[in-house]
């Protein structure tokens, strides 16, 4: 029984273990006095105060901060990208450059043999030098055409003022013949009639021998003149004849003569024709030098040539493209930030912005440019079409173009593609 009573002896609680049990309230209560002595003290609650009011300047500063500004990481640089493509067909000789090379305007990317280009260019200038020939020859005949001509209507003209001036003479001289013939035949038949009349007196013996042959004299002369008369009249009837006849011949000559001013244009329509086909020779011939010039196939513009597909020895045709130049200078870069429509409210063109650039690590300056007209979704392949009665408000994005200061990207470092967060600061 002994061991027993030990064993529960042991068990007891000890007058030791239970003495800081009852030790533990004054020490609560001594620190809840010192923690409210503390907080009761005027310097602490100053201190809070001065705490309190740090914190909220501080909260409002953040505020103002954060309220000055529209940020996105949903932005990335854009640029220029100028296709090269071969203006004409043929086999390239020689390549220059290599991918990601940067080249300045104006560099020979490609060279394509040029030999038949160099024929053709020979060839175009003979046929050139022909036409040209050709068309000096015909306007050397248009002056003389036009004296020829001018001389010929003068002459015809000329003609025909003589002809009716030679019918006109001819009519009076006939005129005048016939009226004398007319006067011979009176003189004729007075001549006759005293002839009759002598005869009866010689055979009377009432006149002499000498009258009577006298009288027959002058009915003989009589009867000649009045022949002349006649014939001389009708010479001068043929003679208005031949006037009519060259009249006749005249007027063909002036009628011919007219068709001058037709024949100067066709003769001027002819040296046109001639300056034109040497105009169009020359135009040949200027193609045939350009197509000789486009067989060096030059860089548009300054930058990295990227997306190489032309190889030496390859074929290519007019259109077809064989790398890409990607200008990095400045006003070929700009960043394109798609923010939310609710980020817009006080966005304008020419606010400042900071662009901080992954790719580097640096943050360039620049300022907003324009806004875009429709938002992104608006652009795409597939717009989206909210007419199914199923409805939810989804909060679109409209791209912001934003460009860079002067010299913020002459250092050549940023390509189009690379992402960016841009800090539009509206306030």
């Amino acid at each position: 029984m002994e061991p027993t009573s030990s064993v529960v002896a042991e068990l007891k609680p000890q007058p030791e273990a239970s003495a800081p049990q009852s030790q533990s309230p004054p020490d609560s209560e001594a620190n809840y006095k010192r923690r409210s002595a503390f907080l009761s003290h005027p310097h602490t609650r100053l201190g809070f105060i001065l705490a309190g009011l740090v914190i909220l300047i501080g909260v409002f500063f953040l505020w103002r901060y954060l309220a000055s500004y529209e940020s996105t990481d949903d932005a990335q640089i854009d640029g220029h990208v100028n296709s090269v493509s071969a203006r004409v067909s043929g086999h390239v000789l020689k390549l220059n450059v290599q991918d990601n090379q940067y080249v300045e305007k104006g560099t020979v990317l490609v060279e394509i043999d040029p030999a038949d280009y160099e024929v053709a260019v020979a060839q175009a200038r003979a046929v050139y030098a022909d036409a040209q020939a050709q068309a000096a020859a015909a306007g050397i005949n248009v002056p003389i055409a036009n004296v020829s001509t001018s001389s010929q209507v003068s002459g015809a003209q000329a003609g025909v003022s003589s002809a009716k001036a030679g019918i006109a003479a001819a009519r009076q001289q006939y005129e005048a013949a016939k009226s004398q013939a007319v006067e011979e035949e009176a003189n004729n038949t007075k001549a006759q009639n005293d002839l009759v009349r002598y005869k009866q007196l010689i055979d009377k013996q009432e006149i002499s021998q000498q009258q009577y042959d006298q009288a027959v004299a002058s009915a003989q002369a009589s009867v000649a003149t009045l022949q002349a008369a006649r014939a001389r009249a009708d010479a001068l009837a043929a003679q208005i004849e031949q006037a009519q006849d060259k009249l006749a011949q005249a007027g063909a000559d002036l009628r011919t003569a007219d068709t001058a001013p037709q024949t100067m244009r066709a003769t001027r329509a002819r040296a046109l024709s001639a300056q034109a086909n040497g105009d169009r020779r020359k135009a040949e011939l200027d193609q045939a030098e350009l197509n000789l010039q486009y067989a060096k196939v030059i860089a548009p513009v300054s930058g990295v040539v990227s997306n190489r597909t032309v190889e030496v020895g390859q074929n290519v045709q007019p259109g077809q493209e064989m790398m890409k130049v990607i200008p990095l200078d400045e006003g070929d870069l700009w960043v394109t930030a798609n923010l939310k429509e609710t980020q817009l409210k006080k966005m304008k063109p020419g606010l400042p912005t900071d662009i901080a650039v992954d790719a580097t690590g640096k943050t360039y300056k620049g300022h907003v440019d324009s806004i875009a007209g429709a938002s992104g979704a608006r652009f795409s392949l597939l717009p989206p079409e909210n007419a199914t009665g199923n409805y939810v408000k989804v909060v679109q994005r409209i791209p912001v173009k934003i460009v860079f200061d002067k010299d913020e990207t002459k250092g050549h470092e940023l390509r189009p593609g690379m992402s960016v967060v841009p800090k539009v600061w509206i306030k």
